[in-house]
């Protein structure tokens, strides 16, 4: 009677449906080859350069691994990438959360797919500092670029990085310039001192700016104007023409206040509409006046050797820090010392010299 109770209750399991047969073993084969546990680096390297997305993606979240059984590993698969890298055109595009950078990258992405240009958006992505997640949004926001076969969008939690730039962008430059992707795009957050860090990556730095918001003489102030290679006012369509041209001749006479750029180039201003796509066209050509300008003048190319060192020395100041703080000595004494901290039994910066001498010696 209690079973009979139980078979006819709703909390009853039944079977369900039977799963449909494999269609095609191959196709299945295909889609789980690079999804092993483990690829090898080779077969990682071979399938970054004859283009193959899956070794891509599977690439880069290698490099951006903080296991350290994974950094020789992301570091034997960029060396292998290198050669055959370094033959796109690198685009900052920075500004203000609100001012339309998705949009504008969406647009821009199309027209460069258009003329036949591979794409690669490297989206950094704010994390939370409570729960440190993020929504990895731009493959949403960018709904039809990402459906472009001559695009890639790879969204990067930002981390604990100063001013939200993630940790191994500029490795993944690499991986994605080997996987013949000649124009690289890369959004900052928009927030803190991350326009810095990009600016030291890229070749072509964008602002992008909005009309009415209130900061064009704020603008002036801040050392993003400085690193500007162009300004564009975004959202120039319906009513707000007039105040984007309006903002647009307020910028072009801040940027005569800066001193001339060691590239030679003068910084432009311009007005476009991601949304109608006026004046997209414009700013590429912007881009292929100052690459042609910087080549023939050679500033382009040194300016990649000075990143180049300027990386190194980076990825120096990152490992010796990681090293430190992995460190069994230093684990074991630094809850300890932060107590004496908080307690005012010893200053912040002998508790500090106190540690460091102790990593040294051990």
């Amino acid at each position: 009677m209690e079973k009979d109770k139980i078979k006819n209750s709703a909390l009853h399991e039944k079977p369900g449906i039977s799963p449909p047969e494999i269609v095609s073993s191959n196709a299945v084969n295909q889609v789980q080859k690079f999804r092993k546990i483990q690829p090898s680096s080779q077969e990682l390297i071979d399938g970054i350069l004859s283009g193959n997305i899956s070794a891509l993606s599977r690439a880069i979240t290698l490099v951006e691994s903080t296991n350290a059984g994974h950094l020789a590993k992301a570091n034997e698969v960029i060396n292998a990438c290198l050669p055959h890298a370094n033959k796109s055109v690198r685009i900052g595009i920075t500004g203000v959360p609100g001012v339309g950078k998705s949009t504008f990258i969406e647009a821009f992405g199309k027209y460069l797919t258009s003329l036949g240009k591979k794409v690669a958006v490297l989206a950094v992505d704010p994390s939370s500092t409570i729960s440190h997640g993020s929504i990895l949004g731009d493959k949403t926001r960018m709904e039809e670029l990402v459906k472009d076969a001559n695009a890639y969008i790879r969204p990067s939690a930002s981390g604990e990085t100063l001013g939200g730039v993630a940790r191994k962008t500029r490795e993944t430059i690499t991986l994605c310039e080997a996987a013949g992707f000649d124009t690289i795009l890369i959004e900052t957050v928009g927030v803190g001192q991350s326009e810095t860090a990009v600016h030291s990556m890229v070749d072509f730095f964008l602002l992008l700016k909005i009309s009415g918001a209130g900061d064009e003489l704020q603008g002036i102030k801040r050392g993003i104007m400085e690193m500007a290679d162009a300004i564009i006012i975004n959202k120039a369509d319906g009513d707000n023409i007039k105040k984007a041209n309006l903002a647009k001749t307020e910028f072009n006479k801040a940027l005569h206040l800066f001193p001339a750029k060691k590239s030679g180039w003068t910084p432009t201003t311009a007005t476009c509409s991601a949304l109608t796509h006026d004046g997209i066209p414009e700013v590429w050509e912007t881009i292929l006046k100052f690459s042609e300008l910087t080549k023939e003048n050679h500033y382009f190319f040194e300016k990649r050797k000075e990143q180049n060192q300027y990386w190194m020395l980076e990825t120096i100041n990152e490992q010796l820090k990681t090293n430190f703080y992995n460190h069994p000595e230093i684990q074991n004494l630094l809850d300890s010392t932060k107590k004496a901290v908080q307690n005012d039994e010893i200053s912040p910066f002998a508790a500090a010299q106190l540690l460091l001498e102790k990593y040294f010696n051990v």
